[in-house]
């Protein structure tokens, strides 16, 4: 049963996230926590603090606007003072010019008495690199900008 309520919160984040109600994400988080998504890009690095987090997540919905989740599946494990859950996803969103682009990767969560204490995001880097490159060429620097880390 436990782990049912685990894996409908994290779908109900993710249906948030696809009808873009990103403000309430970061309160998900616990005060000190891990959020990191790997590669070298202006998505990239680690945040450890709720402000970070938070700004993280506004420039996420500005450079990938429409972002949607489709999501593959969700595993959980462990209990309420750590548990594990994966999910795998693919994703879309409106690129410059009307384009769609496309990703697929996972989020690798770890909670602690219903509290994201850490948070992974893998992805294509080298596609989504090249996604933001093409967002900064339109008009939109932020895209190349240095990771938000704190």
């Amino acid at each position: 049963m436990y782990h049912a309520i685990v894996k409908r919160k994290l779908l109900n984040a993710f249906e948030a996230l696809n009808a873009g109600r990103y403000a309430g994400i970061p309160g998900q988080f616990a005060a000190r926590h891990c959020h990191s998504m790997v590669g070298a890009h202006a998505l990239g690095g680690e945040r450890r603090d709720l402000d970070a987090t938070t700004r993280w997540y506004a420039r996420l919905q500005r450079l990938l606007p429409g972002l949607h989740f489709q999501i593959d599946g969700v595993w959980v494990s462990g209990w309420p003072w750590r548990t594990r859950a994966v999910v795998a996803w693919r994703d879309c969103f409106q690129l410059p010019g009307g384009r769609e682009g496309h990703n697929r990767g996972m989020h690798e969560f770890e909670l602690r008495w219903g509290r994201v204490s850490a948070l992974t995001v893998h992805c294509d880097t080298a596609r989504l690199a090249g996604y933001l490159a093409e967002v900064a060429a339109a008009g939109q620097p932020e895209a190349l900008a240095e990771p938000i880390t704190g």
